[in-house]
């Protein structure tokens, strides 16, 4: 009752109200991540100065590491780095990142920067998206380009950048906050000016990244049934001389071009005969030109052919011509979106999404 008063004093409808709700549980949520933050980050800088084994950079996407026995608790680290790197080296995208640019009036040491990301790694939850950082080097004599950070480098700007959606599905609202709680924490630190998209905004490009990805995140199929089981011996000698590589795990073989996996095929069992073979080709991940499904149905016929088999659809019937014509059309529309969106097949950009 008191409620409906308030209500008809202000002049809300229901809808109204619900928004405003909404809207006051978020802020309050930005709030309760900024003060976590900040005590985050006096709690580490107080370490970061008063222990020297925190001078060395922590790898910007590791986790942390569990306390050894003898009770200390350090960063996760790789081997001795002097850069904040990842596993895998990718150049920050605005087509699939929320990228926030520090500006510096004057040019800012790289040491000092890191020494204030190194806190990050402190948190009591770390981001499950990608994140990265970038600067702009400020030396008249290097490249005018973004690079990763290092300690000894001078930069004038500062790009902060966190994926927006992956096979995982789009980023949170909470997740997304807390990210941007962090990049203004550290320009109030750093006394930079910052260009940063809103929350709002960002969620909704994640949200039409994530249904433009599913719709294209495409696993095709080739089936080869053989008309008795081949064992494990003739049919490994038979993939190596199609030139097939047994993958690591000992269960899948890899066909590989300039040495990156065009297709493979799906798991078998060493130990047994084998009586089916798939090839799995996960289209936006490899470039058109490579005409990846061409080459694998070409590989489906040659391992049929020569282990007396035959080629089937997912239900074991006999895969028809007009059935690889319609795939063929479907694969036309799917690269053309591909190409539309920006993202084409087999680039950094696609790797990145489709993961």
């Amino acid at each position: 009752m008191y409620v409906e008063q308030i209500m008809t004093m202000l002049g809300l409808s229901d809808l109204q109200l619900a928004l405003a709700v909404i809207g006051l549980l978020i802020l309050i949520a930005v709030a309760v991540l900024n003060i976590k933050y900040a005590r985050a980050r006096r709690k580490a800088k107080e370490i970061y100065f008063s222990d020297d084994r925190f001078a060395r950079e922590p790898s910007f996407n590791q986790g942390f590491a569990d306390a050894d026995a003898s009770g200390r608790a350090e960063p996760s680290f790789s081997e001795a780095l002097t850069t904040i790197s990842a596993p895998e080296k990718f150049a920050i995208d605005p087509r699939i990142d929320c990228v926030i640019t520090l500006r510096f009036d004057e040019a800012i040491s790289g040491a000092e920067i890191l020494a204030e990301i190194n806190a990050w790694t402190d948190l009591e939850a770390q981001s499950t998206a990608r994140w990265m950082c970038e600067g702009l080097n400020a030396d008249i004599d290097a490249a005018e380009d973004w690079e990763e950070l290092s300690p000894e480098g001078s930069y004038s700007e500062l790009q902060l950048a966190i994926q927006l959606a992956s096979r995982k599905g789009p980023i949170g609202v909470l997740e997304l906050s807390d990210f941007c709680s962090r990049a203004q924490a550290l320009a109030e630190i750093l006394g930079s000016q910052i260009d940063m998209p809103s929350v709002s905004t960002m969620l909704e490009s994640a949200k039409e990244l994530d249904v433009m990805a599913a719709e294209s995140d495409i696993q095709l199929s080739i089936n080869v049934l053989f008309d008795e089981p081949c064992p494990w011996g003739n049919f490994d000698a038979l993939m190596r001389q199609r030139g097939f590589k047994l993958s690591r795990n000992g269960r899948q073989y890899e066909y590989l071009s300039k040495g990156v996996v065009l297709f493979n095929s799906a798991d078998l069992d060493p130990n047994k005969s084998v009586t089916q073979v798939t090839l799995l080709l996960e289209v936006p991940l490899v470039s058109q030109d490579e005409r990846a499904f061409e080459r694998m149905l070409s590989e489906g016929v040659e391992i049929a052919q020569a282990a007396h088999g035959r080629l089937v659809d997912d239900n074991g019937i006999n895969l028809s011509e007009a059935a690889v014509i319609s795939i063929r059309q479907h694969l036309d529309v799917l690269y053309a979106n591909l190409e539309k969106s920006g993202i084409s097949a087999g680039s950094s950009t696609a790797s990145r999404l489709f993961s």
